[in-house]
């Protein structure tokens, strides 16, 4: 039987946007990793009305329900006293929770006043959930199969609680089966393409395997779940229908699990034995910066210029400067001599450049906001293609940096 799971975060700084909600897409990847699917994530203002509402939706979905926020001992603080209304029961103090806030407040020399007391009170009928981190115990409550779960919303704390005891309870009463993920992470290729490369494979999968698309940034990773009994054979199952999908998307693909296109790129030159050094206009040095996160991307990163201005683009470049009056700075040629003078400046194997219009200024009629000219350069060949990405500057920069490196991987593949 599948067990469903429903993350209510509760708190006005969440929709405001002065707080980022980290806990939910946290609590759902270790849900995930029990085989407890999540089901729904919804933020619910700090308004009494608003919160029984979430709960009645909540426990109409889910066999477990995980809240963060509203335990403090603040009047904005909500949760427990919304959470005995919704149960129809009193708070009241637990006094082991008592003890545990005052044995803290003890040792770090404070002393305990009413506020502090007030934050051992929980709903009648419930089960106190130990904070180690912090003074606001977590609740554990249970009615008609649901169970209901309140944590504190600052992050380290919640955290604690879930794995020293929430998770194994968790596990103890619901783990059944095994779950097993996998990703083949592709670039170059729209998801629409790779779906339609993919579809007579997809409809043949077994029945225990499923198939997600998830594109991000210029790359669609492609994810298999597959759901049963045993561990080890889901793992079988799962490479078998990767070994059946390859040779349909082969080379396209740059990945298989948890690797980021910079970091398959510097395995790549590692393995080539080979150097870079990249000469970027637009993208401002976001393609260097991708590059050089890799730890001992100091093998193979030389160096970068980023010349923005014509003037640089002349003197430390050398572009000439009839081509960048004639043709401009966004245009073939200028991002060819960009590639080709970076690698013999940087004496690398292998040069890249970048020149575009990110936005969303200086577009003119033939090269609008988004047109984004990309060369790579190795010695042995220099090439340089058109891009068209968007109207939003920080996407184009996003983005160009992300196809230049597919760019530089696709030729490393070839060598």
């Amino acid at each position: 039987m599948s067990v469903n799971a429903e993350i209510i975060t509760i708190g006005d700084e969440i929709l405001y946007g002065q707080t980022l909600d980290t806990n939910s897409h946290w609590i759902s990847g270790e849900l995930d990793q029990l085989g407890i699917r999540v089901i729904r994530k919804t933020t619910s203002p700090d308004k009494e009305d608003e919160i029984l509402i979430a709960f009645e939706e909540a426990e109409k979905r889910a066999e477990v329900i995980l809240i963060t926020g509203g335990l403090g001992p603040t009047n904005d603080d909500l949760t427990k006293p919304t959470l005995a209304k919704y149960f129809q029961v009193e708070l009241e103090m637990n006094e082991a929770a008592l003890e545990e806030i005052s044995e803290r407040y003890e040792r770090a020399g404070w002393e305990l006043n009413e506020l502090n007391r007030g934050q051992a009170i929980q709903p009648m009928g419930s089960t106190k959930i130990t904070n180690e981190l912090g003074t606001a115990p977590g609740i554990w409550l249970e009615r008609n199969e649901t169970i209901f779960i309140s944590m504190p919303g600052v992050p380290f704390e919640m955290k604690a609680m879930m794995e020293k005891e929430i998770l194994p309870k968790l596990k103890r009463r619901f783990v059944k089966g095994k779950i097993h993920h996998k990703i083949i992470r592709t670039g170059g290729i729209p998801e629409s393409r790779l779906a339609e490369k993919l579809q007579d494979w997809e409809k043949n999968l077994p029945s225990h395997i499923k198939l997600a698309y998830l594109p991000t940034l210029a790359q669609v990773k492609l994810r298999l779940t597959a759901t049963g009994s045993d561990q080890e054979q889901l793992e079988k199952d799962v490479d078998e229908q990767i070994e059946l999908c390859m040779p349909l998307i082969e080379k396209y693909v740059y990945a298989i699990g948890n690797i980021e296109l910079e970091e398959r790129v510097g395995q790549l030159l590692r393995e080539n034995n080979k150097t870079i050094a990249c000469a970027e206009s637009c993208t401002g040095g976001y393609l260097s910066h991708l590059i050089t996160s890799v730890p001992g991307s100091s093998d193979y990163f030389q160096g970068s210029y980023v010349a923005y201005s014509y003037d640089i683009k002349e003197k430390a470049l050398q572009v000439d400067p009839e081509v960048l009056k004639t043709q401009g700075a966004v245009s073939e040629e200028v991002v060819i001599q960009m590639a080709k003078n970076i690698r013999e400046v940087f004496g690398t194997s292998i040069g890249v450049s970048l020149s575009g219009i990110a936005g969303p200024g200086g577009a003119t009629k033939d090269k609008p906001v988004g047109t984004v000219w990309i060369a790579y350069s190795d010695g042995e060949k220099t090439e340089a293609r058109k891009f068209v990405f968007a109207k939003d500057r920080k996407l184009n920069i996003q983005l160009s940096a992300m196809v230049a490196l597919n760019i530089i991987r696709s030729n490393l593949v070839k060598k």
